[in-house]
């Protein structure tokens, strides 16, 4: 069950503040909002990442780094859009000398609110 903390059910928006790592925004039954700030050198993920029950639109706010899916690699550059469906393995790296900021949308929901990830079909 997603905590209810995460969850306003009127108009939600915020303005994200890229801390460091991985922070649930928010969402609703739906979908999510999630940021990730990684240091220059730095990944998320590797071989047994995938998220089991929601795609996940990757957004490149800033930086430079690149992904893995499934063995495929991509660059990221400031305004990539990336989708990694879900069950596909993936790799985040920043590759670059400053900080890689991304915005990532989970359709249906793929965390809950503290950071951990719902298995597949409990949104």
């Amino acid at each position: 069950m997603v905590s209810a903390r995460a969850y306003n059910w009127g108009m939600n928006h915020q303005k994200l503040r890229f801390g460091q790592g991985f922070h649930v925004a928010f969402g609703n039954r739906r979908s999510q909002g999630a940021q990730m700030t990684l240091p220059p050198g730095k990944s998320e993920g590797g071989d047994d990442n995938r998220h089991r029950g929601a795609d996940q639109w990757l957004y490149v706010v800033s930086g430079r780094g690149s992904a893995t899916v499934n063995e495929e690699r991509v660059p990221l550059v400031p305004g990539t859009l990336l989708l990694i469906e879900r069950g596909e393995k993936h790799e985040i790296r920043n590759t670059g000398r400053t900080l890689l900021k991304t915005v990532s949308i989970y359709v249906p929901p793929g965390y809950t609110a503290d950071g951990y990830e719902l298995p597949a079909g409990k949104s």
